[in-house]
């Protein structure tokens, strides 16, 4: 087994946590910002983001959330690749974590990708740690437009 690797963004916005909370919870906000998707912010819910394919992979990311505490905290698992997937890695089974805090000026938005493991998982950990800081800029876009 290799050793487990986080992505960590985390940005200061200028809007209260209710506000991001709406970005991160509502369907079609969220499929702005990632994937098109049928996310329902309730405990249990098990929900899928869809994307374009990559090799063996059929481009669906499968989760559940396993956490809610608006407007505090989101996790939910992050799961999906293909093991028949050499140039695209090992299949993920990742937690994404949101946390928002009210700070002076708005809400420190959190969020840390956890689970990957390495080497298997090191073209996902690759492709994604930029990503997640371009999403934490389309969030705060996104918010600000209502």
């Amino acid at each position: 087994m290799g050793e487990t690797h986080a992505i960590t963004v985390e940005k200061v916005l200028p809007y209260a946590a209710g506000k991001i909370w709406r970005t991160l919870t509502t369907s079609d906000r969220i499929a702005k910002w990632l994937m098109p998707n049928d996310f329902v912010p309730a405990v249990g819910h098990r929900f899928n983001f869809h994307t374009k394919p990559m090799g063996d992979w059929d481009g669906v990311v499968h989760c559940e959330v396993l956490d809610c505490d608006p407007p505090r905290l989101l996790r939910y698992s992050w799961k999906g690749g293909a093991n028949t997937n050499p140039e695209y890695g090992s299949k993920l089974d990742t937690i994404v974590t949101w946390t928002l805090t009210p700070v002076e000026g708005g809400t420190h938005l959190r969020m840390v990708h956890d689970g990957f493991v390495l080497p298997g998982n090191r073209f996902a950990f690759d492709m994604m740690s930029p990503g997640w800081g371009r999403v934490l800029d389309a969030i705060a876009r996104i918010t600000g437009e209502g």
